[in-house]
């Protein structure tokens, strides 16, 4: 790894001392199941308290638009990594920090202007066919989501600035206690104001989770004002925007399912949205916490063709891993605990969580591939890749409703992301294709074959309940034993990258 120079002028911003990847991946990763603890927890508490109906179809609708915009907020994490990397380096940091924040406020302000103004249209549009109740549910909830959706973006540009400084403590105690707080507010006042007090919890988580990191960086004297310059800040604002339209993108695919689901049934949207956040979960915790913290060391010493696929294959070895031990006992046991945790009427959210595994495989090759793009320098590609995309998913989706019902728009996500992972590969390099390609299919095989082995033979003896403690035994002596074909590797690459 090739040195980085001390800043000139931001004796404070200097970067600290190397930690170990695992460590930081760690405290990033357990962020983000504390954050998923908390999701979880709102969804219990919504499902116990207001059932599967127009309401909460209505209302996790309009989530998604908070998805959406929060997905674009982390991804942004590993837009701006690189940039704000290097100008740690040259003592720029403060400079580079500002012009990123106004450049978020100039689309925030106008665009939280429009969705208050316009949010009944907005909750229509949403709800499609479904009962007034629902659009007035989503009506509600736009009002607080949107600039929820925008003050995560903030707590993202403030927790890249720290990553670009190699510290991850703080940002990973911003979002863990936001997603506290968020919970603890949708408990006091989901019983007197219903629905929307899950959008006041939001609010505040997001207010929390930016307000940490950015008093980390003010005690490191990184916030020092600098000029206003409308133009850098356009400028700014403008790779925001292209850096984040794949990520809005690939969460739209997510908006169109919602809406293919909307008319096969009241409930089928929130059933398919406790599945996908179970899903996206899983994939947040390993796939994600893993592109945060190799980001910066990545954009350091650069990288080749090879090592970009050997990278792809080693960051999503470590997140199928996990992946391939929580679909299996999610397939055993799944239904009961959902039907015992949110309500008899969930028990389908195990099946479909399964409908969603080949989208939990897209997903980490897609966090591994992502981050490349900008260590690369490629990212000029990324509007003709999110186009092409979003125009070629709404077919895909609508031909696979159509033939499969519920199941066929979970596969059509996968295969849409698929194609969107092949797609940025080959904007990187068309020589890392193959051998990234490659390295994934062998790496499903092995993790499928195992999971299936692991759970599905102890399945047709055992009780499910004991199958699934059998098969988590089981599995992780199978990863040990196979720990040759590739897991050994891509952990010690993982304990190498800071």
């Amino acid at each position: 790894m090739s040195s980085v120079p001390e800043p000139r002028s931001e004796g404070k911003s200097s970067p600290e001392p190397r930690k170990s990847a695992v460590r930081s991946g760690v405290l990033t990763g357990f962020a983000q199941l504390v954050l998923a603890g908390s999701a979880a927890g709102a969804g219990a508490l919504l499902a116990q308290k207001f059932g599967r109906n127009a309401r909460t179809d209505g209302f996790l609708a309009a989530y998604q638009i908070y998805i959406v915009l929060t997905v674009a907020a982390q991804s942004f994490r590993m837009v701006v990594v690189p940039d704000l990397t290097h100008a740690a380096a040259a003592g720029e940091l403060g400079r580079e920090l500002w012009s990123y924040g106004r450049g978020i406020l100039l689309l925030a302000l106008p665009a939280t202007a429009v969705a208050v103004a316009l949010a009944g249209p907005i909750g229509e549009a949403l709800t499609g066919s479904l009962p007034h109740v629902a659009a007035s549910e989503a009506t509600h909830a736009v009002v607080w989501l949107v600039p929820a959706a925008f003050a995560q973006l903030l707590a993202g540009l403030g927790a890249s600035a720290l990553a670009a400084l190699d510290s991850y403590e703080p940002a990973a105690a911003g979002y863990a206690a936001g997603g506290i707080a968020g919970l603890a507010v949708f408990a006091a006042f989901s019983g007197s104001h219903g629905l929307v007090a899950l959008a006041w919890g939001l609010m505040l988580n997001a207010a929390v989770a930016a307000a940490v990191p950015l008093a980390a960086l003010a005690s490191r004297h990184v916030l020092a004002r600098s000029s206003w310059n409308l133009r850098e800040s356009g400028r700014r604002l403008s790779l925001l925007l292209l850096g984040s339209a794949l990520p809005v993108v690939l969460q739209a695919f997510s908006l169109v399912a919602l809406r293919l689901l909307a008319n096969l049934g009241v409930g089928r949207v929130t059933s398919f949205s406790y599945a996908y956040l179970l899903a996206t979960t899983i994939v947040g915790a390993t796939a994600f916490s893993l592109s945060i913290i190799s980001t910066a060391p990545l954009a350091r010493r650069g990288t080749d063709p090879q090592q970009a696929a050997g990278h792809v294959v080693h960051a999503s070895w470590i997140s199928l891993a996990v992946a391939g031990a929580a679909t299996g006992v999610i397939a055993l046991v799944g239904g009961t605990v959902f039907a015992f945790v949110l309500g008899h009427q969930y028990r389908g959210v195990g099946r479909i969580y399964l409908y969603l595994a080949p989208l939990i495989v897209a997903a980490a090759a897609y966090y591994a591939v992502f981050p490349l793009v900008f260590v690369a320098r490629r990212r000029r590609a990324l509007w003709l890749v999110a186009t092409v995309a979003l125009v070629l998913d709404v077919p895909l989706a609508y031909g696979f409703r159509a033939a499969w019902g519920l199941p066929g728009v979970a596969v059509s996500l996968a295969i849409a992301t698929c194609g969107v992972v092949v797609a940025l590969m080959a904007t990187i390099s068309p020589r890392m294709v193959a051998p990234a390609l490659t390295g994934l299919l062998r790496l499903v095989l092995v993790v499928g074959l195992l999971a299936g082995a692991a759970f599905g033979i102890p399945a047709l003896v055992l009780p499910h309940a004991a199958a699934a403690a059998v098969g988590v035994v089981v599995y992780a002596g199978g990863l040990i034993v196979l720990r040759s074909h590739g897991l050994e590797d891509a952990w010690a690459y993982v304990r190498a990258l800071h």
